[in-house]
């Protein structure tokens, strides 16, 4: 292996790729990752120097605080390759701020931006052929920090590592969605994390979303923590209603992610005269519009998916199939995002960054 420094970066390529062993036609998400990562320590009270090596295995010691305290936080991101191989990231400097922020919540360091932007960029430089640009295709990409210093006293960590990992994706399809609207349990709270990407609030999902599995739902539409009155969050995704044509939204707060593709359908509403609420909206209202036909979608919304159309939805005895759609706004936002994010379309808000 050759290591080179650039810039603030220490660079070791991979030997030999094992781009050839991936199936690019059959990939299941989040299953193969590239040829190299990229790491950062936090020592001694400040950042060191990034790395960008060969993927492979950590070494930590079982006293890792991440393994007893939860300091974790990350962030989904996706490069996308046009037909001229040109590779264009979708509004990055959200993504950043928003680890950061997430990272704050948890009393863990916050990261600089240029190396942050500089590990970014010269790793998917690296991997570049692991694009590829063919339709729905793209680089699904995990920054992630994690609480190392090897310790299990209850307080925060004084090392971290920072780091960048990265999987190619197809189109994401998940199947026919069907949810549950949550009665009992609780994603977040007043005063908690639910704004942040910690990892704890995925784990404290999986045991509510396996019983509705058994139910025969595939997600969980959360409701307030206090009285379970107000729609917040789909499963892991940010959720839309469209009741008439209007489309609604709840509002962020410190219990509900601020959604990167949330903010961007928001706007391309506004850009194409699509009348917009974000407001607290009740499961009463819901119910109402379902029941006298106003209803007409609820779709998600992140990075993995962009746009998640929602079949049906059940809440304690009530059951509602959505009709379908001849011009449904959910394939409407897809296809804009999409436009976008795969350089078919122009940029009017900047959000496409230039590998």
């Amino acid at each position: 292996m050759n290591t080179e420094k650039k810039h603030k970066l220490e660079i070791t390529k991979a030997k030999e790729s094992k781009i050839d062993s991936v199936d690019f036609n059959n990939l299941s998400f989040g299953r193969a990752f590239t040829d190299h990562m990229f790491s950062c320590e936090f020592k001694d009270g400040k950042w060191q120097v990034g790395k960008i090596t060969p993927y492979e295995p950590l070494t930590l010691d079982p006293s890792a605080r991440v393994f007893h305290y939860g300091q974790a936080v990350f962030e989904g991101m996706k490069a996308f390759k046009d037909q001229d191989n040109q590779v264009w990231l979708f509004r990055p400097e959200d993504n950043f701020n928003r680890i950061n922020k997430s990272a704050a919540r948890l009393a863990m360091p916050e990261f600089p931006k240029d190396i942050f932007f500089e590990g970014l960029t010269e790793l998917l430089k690296l991997d570049d052929a692991w694009i590829k640009n063919t339709k729905g295709s793209a680089m699904y990409i995990r920054p992630f920090v994690i609480a190392t210093e090897p310790a299990i006293s209850a307080s925060p960590a004084s090392e971290y590592k920072f780091m960048i990992i990265m999987s190619p994706a197809q189109a994401y399809y998940a199947g026919e969605v069907r949810v549950l609207i949550a009665s009992e349990y609780s994603r977040a709270t007043d005063g908690g994390v639910g704004f942040a990407k910690a990892a704890g609030n995925y784990a404290a999902q999986f045991y509510p979303t396996s019983l509705a599995h058994k139910e025969g739902y595939q997600q969980v539409i959360w409701t307030d923590s206090n009285s379970h009155e107000y729609l917040e969050e789909a499963g892991t995704m940010n959720i839309f209603f469209r009741i008439n044509d209007t489309l609604i939204t709840a509002p962020t707060s410190d219990r509900i992610l601020d959604g990167i593709t949330r903010k961007s359908v928001i706007q391309l509403a506004k850009d194409n005269n699509i009348d917009v609420e974000v407001r607290p909206i009740k499961v009463e209202e819901l119910v109402n519009a379902a029941k006298d036909g106003s209803l007409k979608e609820i779709f998600g919304s992140g990075t993995a998916a962009v746009i998640n159309p929602i079949l049906g939805f059940k809440h304690k005895d009530f059951k509602h199939e959505l009709p379908k759609q001849e011009a449904p706004y959910s394939a409407f936002f897809k296809e804009k995002l999409n436009a976008i994010q795969y350089n078919l379309a122009d940029d009017p808000h900047q959000w496409r960054y230039k590998i």
